[in-house]
């Protein structure tokens, strides 16, 4: 039941973030423009489905523009204000909806401890995200997040968890 209505929502955000685009707009995969790494800032809140140990949540996290395929390597903190959080690596595809609104559904697997939050039965848990932000003109990103995370029945005690995070994303080019 929580895992539907986090896939109904995880729907909702993205049918959303299509409707925002210009009707016109092309969906690419690639902006075509070379978009730099980014370090984003997210703030938001833990738990907010079920709401049982809801509290602040605060993110970091880093996003590579080096390609595999159409993927992206992520990587990223979240800390909740319980001492709770998580630690994770995965990868993101970024979807174009014109040359502004940008819709990046990620996967990652991540390393979860309690701290004095919710029990999610087993530290290595699965963090499935969708995003959706409007790009500015200097290539920095505003929008929202949304993220489940799931211990995939590794633990009998499975109860999952969603973040709602308020994201800002700064580019920045590596010197090399």
């Amino acid at each position: 039941m929580r895992a539907t209505k986090a896939i109904v929502a995880m729907a909702a955000f993205a049918a959303f973030a299509m409707v925002v685009a210009p009707a016109s707009a092309q969906v690419r995969i690639d902006s075509q423009a070379g978009d730099p790494d980014f370090l984003s800032f997210g703030v938001g809140g833990f738990d907010v489905i079920a709401g049982d140990f809801s509290s602040a949540a605060f993110q970091f996290e880093y996003a590579s523009q080096k390609r595999l395929w159409i993927f992206h390597p992520i990587t990223g903190l979240m800390v909740n204000s319980d001492w709770g959080g998580d630690a994770y690596a995965g990868v993101a595809v970024d979807l174009f909806f014109g040359n502004r609104i940008v819709v990046t559904p990620s996967f990652a697997p991540s390393f979860y401890w309690r701290g004095s939050s919710k029990n999610l039965g087993y530290p290595l848990e699965f963090r499935s995200a969708i995003a959706a932000a409007y790009r500015f003109d200097d290539r920095s990103r505003l929008g929202l997040e949304f993220y489940h995370l799931s211990n995939a029945g590794f633990d009998d005690h499975n109860p999952g968890t969603e973040v709602l995070l308020l994201k800002y994303s700064l580019p920045f080019a590596q010197t090399h």
